[in-house]
């Protein structure tokens, strides 16, 4: 079973940048699609990008595309969301998943293998 664990949030001006790192464990890894999401109190989780085993294919949701890149290192078992332009509209909790497949890479059900999260405040 694949664990993971996020880092690299934090306090930023508006219009700054930020990586967030999402470093797994276990034995499946390099054969794993993984996937951000985003949660604000009081909304529901948000897709934000995904990205498959080989890092060949990426999806990004239409709030971030083109200021946000997720890539991976499977030789580091790790996956990075950059982060550019920020907006306080991006402040929320962080979380990175295992794609589970079956279905709409939109669909948090479709993860599993959910990290702690890390806590991303953009200020005006």
């Amino acid at each position: 079973q694949v664990q993971v664990v996020e880092s690299g949030g934090g306090l930023v001006q508006a219009g700054g940048s930020l990586r967030l790192s999402c470093q797994a464990s276990g034995r499946t890894f390099g054969s794993s699609a993984m996937g951000w999401f985003r949660q604000a109190p009081g909304k529901e989780r948000e897709f934000v990008a995904g990205i498959t085993w080989s890092g060949s294919s990426t999806y990004y949701a239409d709030s971030v595309k083109g200021r946000f890149t997720i890539s991976r290192d499977n030789a580091k078992n790790t996956v990075y969301l950059q982060m550019s332009g920020l907006n306080p509209e991006d402040t929320a909790v962080y979380y990175c998943a295992r794609f589970r497949g079956g279905g709409n890479w939109n669909d948090p059900q479709k993860y599993d293998c959910w990290g702690q999260g890390t806590q991303v405040t953009v200020s005006s």
